[in-house]
């Protein structure tokens, strides 16, 4: 699946075959979400911040763990009865409002 639309509807029919639905609540998904972005952030913790330094086998462990931290982002959204790319969308504008260019 290439969209979120996509992978939305492939977690609703992997929580439903495992019948999962009943631990899906928002609380539960935003706890397992926050869990997945520290083990993100764990990865990175002692790196230098040298342009260079994600490739290899990092690389393919943040691939990993940003994998989990947007699946888990999708199904709250999802329970939560979010669209995520039209929330997304309405955060840039205001962003873009709040911050605006340099000139």
């Amino acid at each position: 699946m290439d969209s979120v639309d996509g992978i939305r509807d492939r977690l609703r029919d992997f929580a439903a075959a495992r019948d999962w639905e009943q631990y899906h609540t928002p609380k539960n998904l935003a706890m397992a979400l926050s869990g997945e972005a520290g083990e993100l952030v764990a990865e990175l913790q002692w790196l230098d911040g040298a342009p260079g330094a994600v490739e290899g086998p990092l690389k393919e462990r943040l691939a990993d763990e940003a994998a989990d931290v947007l699946l888990y982002l999708i199904r709250l959204a999802d329970v939560a009865g979010i669209d995520l790319v039209e929330a997304a969308n309405a955060k840039i504008d205001r962003n873009e409002t709040r911050f605006p260019p340099i000139t």
